[in-house]
């Protein structure tokens, strides 16, 4: 790399991180004055929210990664524009396809970083901070639980709780049903079943197994039976936040098994796989609107690329979120709901781009 090359780039990486760790104390602030009401209410011991604000910064950054990135991009090169020195680079006959080299690999280093995070840090990050939320935050409960849960475990064999308590491992009002060939091979019932951890069975309270016959059913009962099922734990518990807890290989596996059961919320989790790569795209495209619009010195000076900035940043935002809730609520595909935004920018980018280099 040249002189210029990494001026920029050391610019670019220094203005961004600057940007982020200036922002994340922010956000805890907000979040802070949000939840200590029910911290204290619920006394919630002093490590657990110091571990949750770990994860929450994790959480938060990566969430809002491209637009620190495009706001720290926009407001270096806005100060080289008004300091006339981008006219001067220009002036010295470098293009300006070559004056964006040195962004677009600070834009890739980024990208790699980010991809990495999103595929083995992050989902750490995300179990401990929605882990929080549902055991100390949501309502005055200081468990969590889910209600009816219905799951298809494997072909034909169906499972169901009334609710499920991850703390204690216990679901109630368990039933397991076998059909082969649409008709009822067997039904296994508890009032109460309970994980084992340490060998991984389950213990039923109250069981009662009816076997169905071709002339008669048997029936066998028990106060009390321990056993092993096939289904897994995470089969029981709140699908809400599953998917984003999942590193990239148990991402795919999960959905695979989801896809087998004929799970309705596929979707979901889709969005959540392909954010994974689609994210770290949206740096490159955000790094080229953000050089376009403010390599120009403008009347306005920095003040008015900010606002055209901010603009286009949380119409990017809008464009996210939206589609991202219709892939998961409606019949668009979930590959082209999360890419369509970076389609988007991109073109934006690309027009931009062209104005930027006359």
């Amino acid at each position: 790399m040249k002189i210029i090359d990494k001026y920029i780039l050391k610019r670019y990486l220094a203005t961004f991180f600057v940007m982020l760790f200036l922002f994340i104390p922010i956000g805890i602030v907000i979040d802070v004055s949000e939840k200590v009401n029910k911290i204290i209410q619920n006394k919630v011991p002093f490590g657990k929210v110091a571990l949750y604000y770990v994860d929450f910064t994790v959480y938060f950054a990566n969430l809002l990664f491209p637009i620190f990135l495009f706001l720290s991009v926009i407001w270096f090169t806005s100060k080289l524009a008004n300091n006339t020195e981008i006219i001067a680079i220009l002036s010295s006959g470098i293009s300006f396809q070559r004056f964006l080299r040195p962004y677009l690999i600070g834009a890739t280093i980024v990208s790699v970083f980010a991809l990495l995070m999103g595929f083995f840090i992050v989902p750490k990050a995300s179990q401990g901070f929605n882990d929080f939320r549902y055991t100390y935050l949501k309502g005055n409960n200081k468990t969590r639980e889910t209600t009816n849960v219905y799951r298809e475990i494997s072909p034909g064999e169906f499972i169901y709780v009334s609710n499920f308590n991850i703390n204690s491992k216990t679901a109630f009002d368990f039933s397991l049903k076998k059909f082969n060939d649409n008709k009822l091979n067997f039904a296994i019932n508890a009032s109460r079943i309970r994980f084992n951890p340490e060998d991984s069975t389950y213990t039923m309270y109250n069981y009662t197994k009816r076997k169905v016959g071709e002339l008669d059913d048997r029936l066998e009962t028990a106060v009390k039976k321990d056993t092993v099922f096939k289904f897994d734990l995470e089969d029981l518990t709140p699908v809400i936040y599953i998917a984003e807890t999942l590193t990239l290989g148990e991402l795919n596996d999960f959905i695979d098994k989801e896809r087998e059961r004929g799970s309705s919320n596929i979707n979901t989790y889709l969005v959540v796989l392909y954010k994974k790569y689609s994210l770290p795209v949206s740096a490159f495209i955000l790094t080229i609107i953000a050089v376009a619009v403010s390599s120009m010195k403008r009347r306005g000076g920095m003040g008015m690329n900010l606002a055209i900035g901010i603009g286009l940043a949380f119409t990017f935002i809008f464009f996210d979120k939206i589609f991202g809730t219709l892939a998961e609520k409606s019949s668009i595909p979930p590959f082209i709901a999360v890419w369509l935004p970076n389609f988007v920018f991109g073109i934006l980018a690309i027009y931009l781009l062209r104005n930027a280099k006359r």
